[in-house]
């Protein structure tokens, strides 16, 4: 072999190591998995952004994000879920309760940061909320158990209705604990509970066809609580037509209905609420397990009364009730 082919041979190799240590670092991928729609979340993607932001990680810039969304086809869930695991991401932020089942099924190592509705240890998620072991860790917002409060609040602002609808998907696995809070909470008022269920936007039409029946004019003889979950929330345009178009007194759960024209909500922030999971996710990108991180539960809950829509249906906030509100919507 000639000199130089000896040298080229060994200073190649020689060369190689220098070359791939010399290669940038992979951005990490984190995938955003939710049983919702991508135009309906654009400002709690924002605020998981912020949350980001905050540990130092821009998408784009030294982060990459993977978005799958299931429109509400909860059955569609666990193919996304190995999707993102197949691609291999680093972290799996899991929006929304009937996500996190299909995230937990499809991996055991990829850190999860979740969004849930109810009590984690209670749905099998974590073992603890302070110390929740395994992959799993995120925010627990007690969304179907302010049901009952639901009831309370759009009773006082309709106190004319003398029966309370509850709208909820039956596809849904908490729909029944949302059924049994609003029963307790109508029979503590005296009132009559007429369940609505819808899975599919025709069963939707088909509920409030029947509600209208259900209206006295402007007595406003029954006043409705629309459930939460991710099939009913990506539809929150449609619901809110709907009620307008049936001058129907509404409560829902998350202020983003109020200020599309809804009348009412309560609940917790889900802007906040996402922001948390960010900054989960970031810490999780930066070394910490999230074993170690405890389940955050948001302490503040608001309340949001649209007054536009207020007088649109006839009502009147009585003072006792607006001193309540986080806000009043003109």
């Amino acid at each position: 072999m000639k000199r130089r082919d000896i040298t080229r041979l060994f200073g190649g190799a020689a060369m190689w190591p220098l070359a791939t240590r010399a290669q940038p670092k992979a951005m990490p991928v984190i995938g955003f998995l939710s049983g919702s729609a991508a135009g309906l979340y654009a400002p709690f993607v924002s605020a998981f952004r912020q949350g980001l932001g905050e540990q130092g990680f821009v998408e784009g810039k030294n982060l990459a994000i993977e978005y799958r969304w299931a429109e509400g086809d909860y059955d569609r869930l666990p193919a996304l879920a190995a999707d993102l695991v197949g691609r291999k991401v680093d972290v799996i932020a899991a929006i929304g309760l009937t996500v996190v089942p299909a995230a937990k099924a499809a991996t055991t190592t990829i850190p999860i940061v979740f969004s849930a509705a109810g009590d984690p240890v209670e749905l099998g998620f974590v073992a603890s909320m302070a110390r929740p072991g395994g992959n799993l860790t995120g925010t627990s917002i007690l969304n179907v158990e302010l049901v009952a409060k639901r009831v309370e609040l759009i009773s006082d602002l309709v106190p004319q209705a003398k029966a309370i609808a509850l709208l909820v998907n039956p596809g849904y696995p908490r729909s029944d604990v949302m059924i049994r809070e609003a029963e307790k909470a109508a029979r503590a008022r005296g009132l009559e509970l007429v369940v609505l269920k819808a899975s599919n936007d025709g069963e939707i039409d088909a509920a409030f066809a029947s509600l209208a029946k259900r209206l006295d004019g402007r007595n406003h003889a029954i006043a409705l609580v629309v459930g939460t979950d991710a099939f009913l929330n990506t539809r929150r345009e449609q619901l809110v037509a709907l009620t307008a178009r049936h001058a129907v007194a509404a409560i829902h759960s998350y202020r983003e209905y109020a200020t599309a024209g809804g009348l009412m909500s309560f609940g917790a922030s889900f802007t906040a609420t996402l922001r948390q999971v960010g900054i989960y996710a970031g810490r999780i990108l930066k070394g910490a397990k999230p074993a170690d991180l405890p389940v955050f539960q948001p302490t503040n809950y608001e309340l949001i009364i649209n007054l536009k829509t207020a007088k649109a249906l006839g009502l009147t906030v009585l003072p006792s009730l607006s001193a309540r509100a986080d806000e009043m919507i003109e």
